[in-house]
C-alpha cells in the first residue's frame, strides 16, 4: 500500500500555445480514485493569475482533503481594456465564448494525461467572479448559439463564486449538474439575481442581462436538480475573494451531492468566517 503523502504535490504544464495550469495531485492513498476539481480565477477577464495566493491556498486546501486540483490560466481578453458599461454587450459575449473555450481545452488536455492521478468520470468546475461566468457558462450554455461549438467534457458538479450565466433558460433537464453557489446579495459587479451586468441603463453600450446565483437556484429547484446557494445578505462582490475560505462548504458539496448523490436543494445565510446558518432547506 502506497503511503499517504503530508503535502500536495504541484506541477506546471502547458495545455495550449503559452497558456499553463497548476495541477495539484491529491493527499491521498488512491489518487486515481479522486475527484478533480478544476479552478479558474477571477480579474474582469483583464487581471488576476492561477497562482495567486488565495488560489493557492486553496487549491492545497482541497488537496489536503484528498482532491485532485488543477488551476488553469486563460486568454485575458479585456487585458488594459474596459468591461464596463462602456464595453459593448457582443464584446462581452465574446469574451466569456474564449474563456469557455480555454477551459473546455485545459480539460480535454487534463483528461489525455495518463499519468496525472484522478478519476475521469468526476471533474467539477470551479471559478471566482469572471472564473464563475466561465464555468457555468460552459456548463450550462452548450445550446445557446455562441458557445454550441464548444466541446466540453461531462462534468460531475460545479461550484461558484459570485458568478452568473449569460441566459438562466439555457439551463434546462438535459445539462442540469449538482451546483454550489456562492453569493453576497447587494454585489454591484456580477448580479445576485436577474440584472444588467455592472447594473448598466439600457442606453450604455454594455447593457447586458445576466441570471445570477439566485436565478440559477430557482431554475435548479424547478428543474428538480441538488443545489446550495450561500448567500450573504449583506454582501458585495467581495464574497468572489472571501468564498475562498469556504473550503469546508466546497467539501461537503462534494461529497454529499455529487459523491453520495444526496438530493439536496438548500439555501444557507452565511458570513464570513462563521458556520453557515441554514434557512431553507
Amino acid at each position: 500500500m502506497a503511503q499517504k503523502k503530508s503535502v500536495a504535490e504541484k506541477q506546471t504544464l502547458v495545455y495550449k500555445d503559452t497558456l499553463a495550469l497548476d495541477f495539484y495531485e491529491a493527499v491521498s492513498q488512491n489518487p486515481k480514485q479522486v475527484p478533480l476539481v478544476i479552478l479558474v480565477h477571477g480579474g474582469g477577464f483583464s487581471g488576476g493569475t492561477r497562482d495567486g495566493e488565495s488560489e493557492v491556498r486553496f487549491c492545497e486546501n482541497l488537496a489536503e482533503m484528498g482532491y485532485s486540483v488543477a488551476s488553469i490560466s486563460y486568454r485575458l481578453t479585456r487585458k488594459g481594456g474596459s468591461f464596463g458599461c462602456d464595453c459593448p454587450a457582443e464584446i462581452k459575449i465574446e469574451t466569456f465564448v474564449k474563456a469557455s473555450e480555454d477551459l473546455a481545452d485545459a480539460v480535454n488536455f487534463l483528461i489525455s494525461q495518463e499519468p496525472l492521478s484522478f478519476d475521469r468520470s468526476k471533474l467539477i468546475l470551479a471559478g471566482s467572479s469572471a472564473g464563475a461566468e466561465t464555468v457555468l457558462n460552459t456548463v450550462f450554455m452548450k445550446d445557446h448559439y455562441a458557445f454550441n461549438h464548444i466541446k466540453a467534457a461531462e462534468f460531475a458538479g460545479v461550484v461558484s463564486f459570485s458568478g452568473s450565466v449569460v441566459n438562466t433558460s439555457y439551463i434546462t433537464s438535459e445539462n442540469v449538474i449538482p451546483t454550489l453557489l456562492v453569493h453576497g446579495m447587494k454585489d454591484r459587479i456580477v448580479p445576485f439575481a436577474t440584472d444588467p451586468h455592472r447594473f448598466c441603463t439600457t442606453v450604455d453600450p454594455g447593457y447586458l442581462i445576466l441570471g445570477g446565483s439566485e436565478s440559477i437556484a430557482n431554475r435548479l429547484d424547478t428543474l428538480n436538480t441538488s443545489y446550495i446557494l450561500a448567500y450573504d445578505p449583506e454582501g458585495n462582490h467581495d464574497w468572489a475573494g472571501f468564498a475562498y475560505e469556504k473550503t469546508g462548504l466546497v467539501h461537503d458539496f462534494i461529497e454529499e451531492l455529487i459523491l453520495k448523490q444526496e438530493f439536496v436543494q438548500s439555501k444557507l445565510q452565511i458570513q464570513r468566517n462563521t458556520e453557515s446558518k441554514e434557512s431553507d432547506r
